[in-house]
Parts: C-alpha cells; sequence; structure tokens
C-alpha cells in the first residue's frame, strides 16, 4: 500500500505527550502510526494506527519500521517520544537501573533513527524529533541519570542534523518543561536508597510533584511537535511552553548566578 499523504511515527502514543501529539499530527493532514509495548492495552484513538514496539529492542524497532513502510509505503516523519524516568540520587542509582534508563531514552532513539534514515535518505527527506527535556540543557539535583539521558540526547540530535542536512532530512528537539503527565508517578525510584539523601530526596520529589501538578498541558508538546515537523525552515530546538523557552535564558545567566538559581528551585541549602 501506498499513500499521498505524509506519515508519521510515534514512538509511546498510548498516553501522555505521545497520545496528544499522535491526535495533533493527524489533525494536521498525517497519516499516524502510534506505538507501545502492548497494543492490546492501548484506548484506540482517531485516525491514528497502532503498532507494537519495544524501542529498547533491537528486534522490535526492525519489525515496526518494516511494517509502516509495507502498509504506507513511505515514512515521513519519525517523533521519538517513547521514554522512561528515574529519580533518586546520583549514588542511589545503579549502573544496571542507569543502563536500563539509557537503553530506553538513548538507544531507543538511535535505534529508531538507524531504522528509518535508509527510508528517509531513498526519499530524499524527513524529519527525526527527538522528545528532550529542558534538564537535556540543564542540571536536575536527584534525578541525575534522566538528565544524563537527555544531555545525550541534545548531543545526539545535534550532530545528526549536520550529517543528515544534505540528504534533506532534519533532526530537531522539542524541549518540554514540567508537564502534567504523572511523570512522577511512572519515574523508576532508586533502588540502592541511601539515609544520606534521603531528606533532601524527598524535598525535590515534594517540589518536583508540585510542579508537575501545576505544569503545562501535554498538548503544548504536541503543538510543538506539530510544528517541528511542519515548519518549512525548521528550528533545531522548539520550546515547548513558557516554562521551557524562560528556562533556556538560564544558559546565558553568570555561571554563579545559575548554580545559586538552580538550589533555590530545589530548596538545596548553600
Amino acid at each position: 500500500m501506498t499513500t499521498n499523504q505524509p506519515v508519521a511515527l510515534v514512538t509511546g502514543a498510548s498516553s501522555g505527550i505521545g497520545k496528544e501529539t499522535a491526535l495533533a499530527l493527524a489533525a494536521a493532514g498525517f497519516n499516524v502510526v502510534g506505538t507501545s509495548r502492548d497494543t492490546s492495552r492501548v484506548t484506540p484513538l482517531d485516525g491514528v494506527t497502532f503498532l507494537d514496539l519495544d524501542v529498547a529492542s533491537d528486534a522490535s524497532a526492525t519489525a515496526a519500521v518494516q511494517e509502516v513502510i509495507e502498509r504506507f509505503g513511505r515514512i515521513d516523519v519519525l517523533v521519538n517520544n517513547a521514554g522512561v524516568g528515574s529519580l533518586g540520587a546520583a549514588e542511589e542509582t545503579s549502573l544496571e537501573q542507569a543502563q536500563g534508563v539509557f537503553d530506553t531514552n538513548v538507544f531507543g532513539v538511535m535505534r529508531m533513527v538507524n531504522e528509518v534514515l535508509p527510508y528517509m535518505r531513498g526519499q530524499g527527506r524527513g524529519r527525526i524529533i527527538n522528545l528532550s527535556s529542558v534538564v537535556g540543557f540543564v542540571p536536575q539535583p536527584y534525578m541525575a541519570v534522566y538528565a544524563a539521558s537527555k544531555h545525550a540526547v541534545e548531543g545526539y540530535t545535534e550532530s545528526l542534523d549536520h550529517e543528515v542536512r544534505d540528504h534533506g532530512i532534519r533532526a530537531l528537539l522539542v524541549e518540554p518543561a514540567y508537564t502534567n503527565t504523572g511523570f512522577e508517578t511512572n519515574s523508576a525510584r532508586p533502588d540502592t536508597p541511601l539515609h544520606a539523601y534521603e531528606k533532601q530526596r524527598q524535598t525535590v520529589d515534594r517540589v518536583m510533584a508540585e510542579a508537575i501538578r501545576d505544569g503545562d498541558d501535554p498538548g503544548v508538546v504536541a503543538r510543538a511537535v506539530v510544528a517541528a515537523a511542519t515548519d518549512a525552515k525548521p528550528k533545531l530546538r522548539y520550546a515547548a511552553g513558557p516554562t521551557a523557552g524562560r528556562a533556556r535564558l538560564l544558559r546565558f545567566v553568570p555561571a554563579w548566578a545559575f548554580d545559586r538559581q538552580i538550589r533555590k528551585m530545589n530548596q538545596l541549602a548553600g
């Protein structure tokens, strides 16, 4: 089967940002394929075809992209949204747990990119949109592993964009801030908790929960993704919402002021 409509593949589309992104792309005229690790539990969405996909599996990534090509004959946009959260101090997080986060948040992105690029190069066009975060460019105490994974996505995407641009392809970043998705309740907790960090970890957890509760609607992020997918002259980075826009300004303040603001935001002493 082939289609004249552009085709978008959205990973992790069963809920939250991924769900709203899939719906927004469908409304913008895309044939949308959403993925979930278990589509039998997914509530159907108008205009969205669902496929099973575990981005931490090479075989699953290959099979999902091949199925998109077989069904639609093309792939124009990849949205790497699937990800996992991780809370806790760096020392409290085992290497095994950290590797699990990176296998989804970083290597999952790389797997999907490597699968779609041959088709996009053959078409001479395509957009790869990677969901980062404001903690992809600012530190976040008690989320060191998650922040590291998003920093990795930032560096990978920036470099990738330069490599693929000559082939009519762009690699772009969408950077949400706090988004009301229940992130903190679904994030992994430290598997080696230490008493030394317990009090401050609980404080940061509370700050995070309040920020997420009052955060942007996932639709704000979805609109940024649609802009990245459709802008005639796309930007490398799309700040998703006003909080994300303000966070970007932190990179331009003096180092001492930046350090002080991070500690103040997280209620850290000193």
